[in-house]
């Protein structure tokens, strides 16, 4: 279960990057078609982050990873 949750982790990451890339390119694209570019990836990037917050919720109700809080020494 971690591991999926790495994964959506960096594929969130890899949303806003993704999001970034189409921002800064200046190539031959008209400014409404990356507009429009960089609105999808950020909605994956919010819809991947919402998903992977009702991974970890679900995960802790089910009792499949549990808070460890920080180490008291």
């Amino acid at each position: 279960m971690k591991t999926v949750m790495v994964l959506l982790l960096i594929a969130v990451l890899g949303a806003l990057a993704g999001a970034g890339v189409f921002m800064l390119r200046k190539d031959g694209d008209d400014e409404a078609a990356r507009s429009k570019h960089m609105a999808r990836a950020l909605a994956l990037r919010v819809a991947l982050s919402v998903a992977l917050f009702a991974l970890i919720l679900l995960s802790w109700f089910m009792g499949w990873v549990r808070p460890s809080g920080l180490p008291t020494g």
